[in-house]
């Protein structure tokens, strides 16, 4: 590997986590923020890639996420898919005269169906790296943009991604729910309740009324709206992955208390998922991609 020491960041929309990675591959040091590329402008990224470096060290930086896109700080082009991690360390977009790179994002190209990621492949290739997830998977990759990613021989060949987490966002900050789902979703009966309603055959639009109109004549507590929605629309997401999955067994990778909703869903389904920590597999990823840079 070129970089005895460097700097890993998974830069997303809303926050950035950044690590100090030693040359045994260890995670030295560490810190998240709010950062995301949403509150910040294209010319203050040069300052906010400095400010990295101040925490954390003057490294070289390994960049994947969002920080990437055509919002973000540099537009790393995307590498269509089936890829692999050879093809993702390949076609690094390089900045700062080689001081740092960022990874590119994949794509799916087809006449029916076009769809794209940045972040998510980081962690699925560092967890084939680690021996976490086999070489042929279907893994879960919940959060603001769910994915439901296929992966044959080590490599993604498909995926499609499920607008969950932003739909339930943008409920709770506007609109009849909204006073009603500020709550935090947990996978007790009302997430149960929702999940088993989404996945039913309905109409996911005129369910999501019934959130308030049950509220409103006591059917359903206040202080469980959050987690029924949640539910609802999980329930929904997963019915279109378990159709995907073709009777794989789903792999959940993420942040904990999205993995957990997700599992607690696959099993209201009546099927099981392993979870994985998405952190772990994003550092493990990282130090892939960076010991293939010559």
């Amino acid at each position: 590997m070129r970089w005895a020491e460097f700097i890993a960041v998974d830069w997303g929309t809303t926050n950035r986590r950044a690590y100090r990675i030693g040359n045994h591959g260890n995670c030295l040091d560490e810190f998240e923020d709010d950062r995301g590329i949403l509150s910040m402008s294209k010319g203050e990224f040069a300052g906010a890639v400095a400010d990295i470096r101040v925490r954390l060290g003057d490294l070289p930086l390994l960049l994947a996420g969002m920080v990437g896109s055509r919002s973000g700080w540099v537009e790393a082009p995307y590498v269509e898919c089936p890829a692999g991690l050879d093809e993702l360390a390949a076609q690094l977009t390089w900045v700062e005269d080689g001081g740092a790179a960022i990874v590119p994002g994949l794509s799916i190209v087809g006449d029916t169906h076009a769809d794209v990621m940045r972040g998510e492949e980081v962690q699925i290739f560092g967890a084939l790296a680690a021996g976490l997830i086999p070489a042929n998977s279907f893994v879960c990759h919940p959060g603001t943009h769910n994915k439901w990613i296929g992966i044959e021989a080590g490599r993604i060949v498909d995926f499609r991604t499920v607008m969950t987490g932003e739909l339930f966002n943008l409920l709770r900050e506007r609109g009849v729910l909204a006073d009603l789902i500020g709550d935090d979703a947990w996978p007790g009966d009302a997430f149960r309740a929702g999940v088993r309603r989404g996945l039913g055959d309905c109409t996911l639009t005129a369910e999501l009324f019934t959130v308030r109109a049950r509220v409103l004549l006591g059917q359903l507590e206040r202080g469980n709206a959050a987690s029924y929605t949640s539910g609802l629309l999980i329930g929904a997401d997963v019915r279109l992955g378990l159709d995907l999955a073709r009777g794989s067994q789903p792999i959940v990778m993420g942040r904990p208390e999205l993995t957990h909703l997700y599992a607690a869903a696959i099993a209201e389904a009546g099927q099981s998922a392993r979870e994985v920590v998405g952190e772990t597999a994003f550092l493990a990823g990282a130090v892939a991609i960076a010991g293939r840079i010559e």
